[in-house]
């Protein structure tokens, strides 16, 4: 029987934490559960409490202490090492089979670019442990509607789903902190964006010597055809579900559950 894990990715104060949150609160309400793994060796745990913490393996202030190493350093570190102590990450996982891991991760993306740890991880998960992964790469609603940001997060967010090769779904979060008419307009010409009319409003506000770059990088987002956002609203369930359903979707979740009683069984409402 395959598990279901969800790789939570993006850049630093994007919301992943707050994004787990909300996911296990939302599924305990529907009579689901879900758990934090936390793969953030200097991270703290908010309202849930982690499940699996790196930090009971490696933490990123002994070893920056013990080593001398600056904070990205360390992380690497941190990672090389749990990359040589999988077994330990193995254990500590044990047998979730009809319940949702959620792997809370790091927002330095050279973890999945120039450095492959995760792409590892993510191999070790689905050969391994015989899981069923998907990726969420957040980024902040407020970021992204400044036209030249956006192609900044799209390119990570492509990076993410090149070098994961998981099914991938892109999330805009903290959607509360745009509370004018105006902003909220324009937000939502970036759920599902052009990015060639994009790149010439980035040419408005950008140098001249940068027009042809900004037409490259669009055309570029553009042929890959795959950058899409979905608005996530933390304290809204309606939202908070909708992202959860395509969540479902992409791991197979309903095929990979263990069978219930019909007693058991919970009716959720389509969106």
């Amino acid at each position: 029987m395959s598990r279901v894990g969800v790789m939570v990715l993006g850049p630093a104060g994007a919301g992943k934490s707050t994004f787990c949150n909300e996911i296990i609160s939302h599924m305990q309400t529907i009579g689901r559960r879900a758990h934090i793994v936390n793969l953030d060796p200097a991270a703290e745990p908010s309202k849930y409490e982690f499940t699996v913490d790196i930090r009971d393996l490696i933490s990123l202030d002994d070893v920056m202490e013990e080593l001398d190493l600056g904070p990205n350093g360390a992380l690497i570190y941190c990672f090389e090492y749990l990359l040589k102590n999988l077994d330990w990450l193995d254990e500590e996982i044990g047998d979730y089979n009809d319940e949702y891991l959620l792997f809370d991760c790091p927002g330095q993306i050279e973890l999945y670019t120039h450095i492959p740890v995760l792409p590892n991880i993510v191999q070790h998960l689905q050969i391994s442990l015989n899981f069923s992964l998907c990726a969420t790469y957040l980024l902040e609603a407020p970021f992204i509607v400044d036209s030249s940001k956006f192609f900044s997060g799209s390119l990570s967010a492509m990076s993410a789903m090149i070098l994961l090769e998981l099914p991938h779904i892109n999330v805009l979060s903290k959607l509360d902190l745009i509370k004018d008419e105006y902003g909220r307009k324009k937000l939502k010409r970036f759920l599902n964006p052009d990015p060639l009319i994009l790149a010439d409003e980035a040419n408005q506000e950008t140098n001249p010597r940068f027009h042809h770059l900004n037409q490259c990088i669009a055309q570029l987002v553009d042929d890959f055809g795959m950058v899409q956002f979905l608005p996530l609203e933390a304290k809204n369930p309606d939202s908070v579900n909708t992202i959860l359903s395509y969540i479902d979707d992409v791991t197979q979740w309903a095929e990979n559950a263990e069978p219930k009683e019909p007693n058991d069984q919970i009716e959720i409402d389509e969106m």
